[in-house]
């Protein structure tokens, strides 16, 4: 697997982390949790950024990765 593929993975899996803690936050009863859920997910919202922007730089230097 190259890096290209592995760092699409991982923001892949970042995407169904981050619904996740959503859905968590919307379903919580505890206003503590629900608080504590929210943020995670923002946090791992910046993250995703962050990858989203070195898969578009690895598909600008490496364009046999685009699409991939």
């Amino acid at each position: 697997m190259t890096i290209a593929s592995n760092v699409k993975q991982c923001l892949f899996t970042l995407k169904g982390i981050e619904a996740q803690l959503s859905s968590f936050a919307l379903n919580s009863l505890d206003d503590e949790a629900k608080k504590i859920f929210h943020e995670t997910s923002l946090q791992i919202g910046d993250i995703k950024k962050d990858l989203q922007y070195r898969v578009l730089e690895l598909e600008r230097h490496e364009p046999q990765f685009k699409g991939t």
